[in-house]
């Protein structure tokens, strides 16, 4: 989990949205100047799940990064309510407990050890990880791996969560289970959320809508509704058919 900086001017009046408004940001390299971003746009507005899906190198991650402040854009404008991002890798330190993992965001925020434990405590339990506490990372599954990872990152306490292909790394059953499980907090802990994905049927199957990317430089192309009541079914007819839309958008076969 990391956390971005306060800053009140990227604030909302819907406190809980992000918008990002014709966006371009690029880098230099040794080999030259690389364009991360052209023009790209994307709302979410409170409690939404946007899924992000697009060709590998199209910016997303650099997206995630300047939603939650963590990079400034070259054009346009960024404007999000405080904001987590949850890497990729699951970043566990591996000399801490589950437990001290999870309350890692709360420690970083001035909390004492023991209360950090006390609010980790029932969040590990409703997340089933309930007989894992003081077990270190080495030891703990992908799926478990990623359950505190995403627990610390709800414990930062913001209100928006940039979450970066989150079970690119996990096996396809374990995947298809932790899918299933995030739909269920997101239920419960209803949060505004920018999912980076790969997998379009995992951007159809959580997703409120479903942003597709053009190559780099990254910008949208097509904006997909999902109205389907969750939990969704992956056989169900209407989300092959959003899975084929978002496929064609990003000029991949079916």
């Amino acid at each position: 989990m990391i956390e971005a900086p306060p800053k009140e001017p990227r604030e909302l009046n819907a406190p809980d949205g992000v918008r990002v408004e014709l966006v371009s940001r690029g880098f230099t390299t040794p080999r030259g100047r690389v364009e991360a971003l052209a023009r790209m746009s994307l709302r979410a507005d409170a409690h939404e799940v946007v899924a992000v899906v697009g060709p590998s190198g199209c910016g997303k991650t650099t997206l995630l990064e300047l939603i939650c402040g963590l990079q400034a854009p070259d054009a346009g404008t960024v404007r999000a309510a405080p904001a987590a991002l949850m890497p990729q890798r699951d970043l566990l330190l591996p000399w801490l407990s589950a437990i001290d993992n999870a309350g890692l965001a709360l420690r970083a925020r001035g909390v004492g050890r023991d209360e950090a434990r006390k609010v980790a405590a029932p969040w590990l339990e409703r997340f089933g990880l309930e007989r894992f506490e003081h077990t270190r990372p080495a030891e703990l599954s992908g799926g478990m791996r990623q359950r505190v990872s995403f627990l610390r990152t709800l414990l930062a306490g913001k209100p928006v969560l940039a979450l970066d292909e989150p079970f690119a790394a996990l096996d396809a059953i374990t995947r298809q289970e932790m899918q299933g499980w995030l739909a269920q907090v997101l239920a419960s802990e209803p949060r505004t959320v920018i999912l980076v994905t790969h997998d379009v049927e995992e951007a159809v199957m959580l997703a409120d809508r479903v942003i597709v990317m053009s190559p780099r430089p990254g910008r949208t192309v097509a904006e997909i509704g999902v109205t389907l009541p969750k939990p969704r079914r992956r056989t169900d007819a209407t989300v092959v058919e959003l899975r084929e839309r978002a496929l064609t958008a990003l000029g991949a076969d079916a």
